[in-house]
């Protein structure tokens, strides 16, 4: 008895440990076209879930919320990039990168992309 679930103990860990490296492998991420930006972005919201969301409307307004501050900016593509002004707080272009609803806005010259979820905005006040 005691070997049976030994065996099925071994048999479970060792399913959920082969199985991180495919979930790993299979979280590769695309570089986006100006037109796949702008699909993807319109009306949806980047998010790391707790601190900071940032909301791109239809009409290129850029809506953000962190730490209970909302700020309004606008957006735009220029050459493959989404470009972002958020006037005195911070403004610039990224690359934008997406695995599944995983994005990366990588900027140019950098090593450390700003990450964050893709969803439909959430309902604020």
């Amino acid at each position: 008895m005691r070997n049976r679930i030994a065996a099925m103990i071994l048999a479970s860990f060792g399913a959920t440990f082969l199985a991180a490296p495919e979930s790993v492998a299979a979280e590769k991420f695309q570089k986006l076209s100006g037109a796949q930006i702008r699909a993807k972005l319109s009306g949806m919201e980047v998010t790391d879930q707790v601190h900071w969301g940032d909301v791109y409307g239809r009409d290129g307004t850029l809506t953000s919320y962190s730490m209970g501050r909302k700020t309004v900016g606008k957006w735009r593509i220029e050459k493959d990039e989404l470009c972002s002004d958020r006037g005195k707080d911070s403004s610039g272009c990224y690359q934008v990168w997406i695995s599944g609803n995983k994005v990366e806005l990588r900027r140019p010259g950098s090593d450390l992309p700003l990450e964050g979820i893709l969803s439909k905005p959430t309902k604020r006040n």
